[in-house]
């Protein structure tokens, strides 16, 4: 990849990361229940989702999602499934004050956190359609595939751990308000229903 295709791509990279979606949601509502240091371990578990869809297109399965059409509707519908299950979830989630110390959500293990983040990436058919699109873009094809594959993973990694990052710590300074079960209760309905919302907007998503 030439430099400047890659600086081209590299200013995608933050408009892609920016844009609200599911993982920004997903960074917010750790941080909120566990505060920076814990929740700012779903951002390691998007970008691992994103390695999943960029080795699914760079194996040739992402082509196979495009030209099947049950192929698609099967991981389209996981997806959808997945952000409906994590809204319910959040929605009903205790009412207990949010403090690093307390139990309940706040001893979810950092694992556990990193795993359920890389399960909203990586069963995302809009991500292997994004990196269908966009990635084939930004290759050369005359030059090693490889190396140019793994610019683009590091590349779209790192604008994702800053730009999340922000996300986590705006969410994270809002903890100390989230002294009583009615703000906490209010907070969860709302990042409840922005899973859910995510979840009937990516059901509306086709193939174009």
């Amino acid at each position: 990849m030439s430099w400047p295709l890659w600086l081209t791509f590299f200013a995608a990279s933050w408009a892609i990361s920016i844009s609200p979606g599911p993982g920004a949601v997903a960074v917010m509502s750790a941080s909120l229940n566990h505060g920076f240091a814990r929740g700012y371990f779903a951002t390691f578990g998007l970008v691992l989702g994103l390695w999943t869809q960029l080795l699914v297109v760079a194996a040739g399965l992402g082509a196979l999602l495009a030209a099947s059409a049950l192929a698609f509707a099967v991981v389209k519908w996981l997806g959808v499934a997945y952000l409906i299950w994590l809204g319910i979830r959040q929605w009903r989630a205790p009412a207990r004050p949010m403090t690093i110390d307390a139990g309940g959500l706040a001893r979810a293990t950092r694992r556990r956190i990193v795993a359920e983040a890389w399960a909203l990436n990586a069963v995302n058919p809009k991500g292997t359609a994004f990196m269908l699109a966009v990635v084939p873009q930004f290759l050369t094809p005359a030059e090693p595939l490889v190396p140019q594959y793994l610019v683009i993973a590091a590349t779209l990694s790192f604008t994702d751990l800053v730009v999340n990052a922000l996300y986590a710590a705006l969410a994270a300074r809002l903890l100390p308000l989230l002294r009583t079960p009615a703000r906490l209760r209010a907070v969860n309905r709302v990042f409840g229903g922005l899973f859910v919302a995510l979840g009937v907007l990516l059901a509306t998503f086709k193939r174009a």
